[in-house]
This record gives C-alpha cells, structure tokens and sequence, in this order.
C-alpha cells in the first residue's frame, strides 16, 4: 500500500509526482495491468516458458554462459 502525506507548503502538482513515482516504484500499475484479463494459469506457463527460451537465445547470442 502506499501512502503520502502531503508536505508542508508542497504544492498539489509536486504532490501528485511524487505519488506517481510511488506508485510506479511499488510495482502496482505493473500488477494492475496483469491482472486486466484473466489468463488461464497454461496461458501463463506458456508465457513464461517463451520468455525464458528467448532470453536463453538471446545470451546465447551474445556469447554469455
């Protein structure tokens, strides 16, 4: 949960970044947006097993082990 407390003399705009950055530093509009849709858990292995194979390819490419 994040939580702002407003500081003395800050205006509302400085406010508002400082809780964005908050936010997006959480991980809460990354959690947000993955949960926008279900997907069914097979979905989700296979996902997951695709990123994996790319980012092997892709250091295997660059030649590191």
């Amino acid at each position: 949960m994040v939580k702002l407390r407003l500081r003395e003399r800050e205006s509302i705009n400085d406010a508002v970044k400082r809780f964005r950055k908050l936010v997006e530093h959480a991980g809460i509009k990354k959690e947000m947006r993955r949960r926008e849709y279900y997907e069914k858990p097979s979905d989700e292995e296979r996902r997951a097993r695709r990123r994996a194979e790319r980012r092997a390819r892709i250091n295997r490419l660059n030649g590191i082990s």
